[in-house]
């Protein structure tokens, strides 16, 4: 069993494009359970946009402008908070946004991203899904916020390791 509970991470994005997107919202909920996020103001080579993902996160561009933090404050904050591992849900497009946030911020990541997969057994990956479900009906939570999904990971996570203990030994 971990002793340590391991960190979360989620972002948002202008789409789901993986050669124009970029991050627009970041949020982590760390082991001690301790939630931080941030709007991401857009970097001035940032021009992609979709319309549907703004349906579904219901983040504006002109929202972003004015109210996003700069990618160099952004990348900073996650490296003094990260230590190690960080996991998210969906590594492919995590890995790209978090890569287009500190090549933008001109910054090194201070820490690794992991698939949560790597923390699961077989058993642990089938039951996923229906926790996940579980948990966004049980604590009401709006999905497609990183600061929410972030926390959902976590949730998940802990719910699965009560039920299937059993896991990989990773963190």
């Amino acid at each position: 069993m971990i002793d340590e509970q391991p960190a979360f991470i989620d972002f948002e994005a202008s789409s789901l494009d993986l050669i124009a997107s970029y991050p627009i919202e970041v949020g982590v909920c760390l082991g001690n359970g301790e939630i931080h996020s941030w709007l991401i103001e857009p970097h001035v080579l940032w021009q992609d946009w979709s319309d549907s993902a703004e349906k579904i996160h219901g983040i504006t561009r002109v929202q972003l402008e004015s109210e996003g933090i700069p990618v160099q404050t952004v990348a900073r904050e996650l490296n003094r908070l990260i230590t190690g591992q960080v996991f998210c849900d969906a590594w492919t497009f995590d890995s790209f946004w978090l890569h287009r946030l500190y090549r933008a911020a001109g910054q090194k990541t201070g820490f690794q991203l992991e698939s949560v997969s790597t923390l699961l057994n077989a058993e642990q990956v089938r039951i996923w899904p229906d926790m996940r479900r579980s948990v966004i009906a049980e604590e009401q939570l709006v999905t497609h916020r990183a600061a929410n999904d972030a926390v959902i990971l976590r949730k998940t996570w802990q719910k699965v390791m009560a039920l299937s203990p059993s896991g990989t030994d990773q963190a």
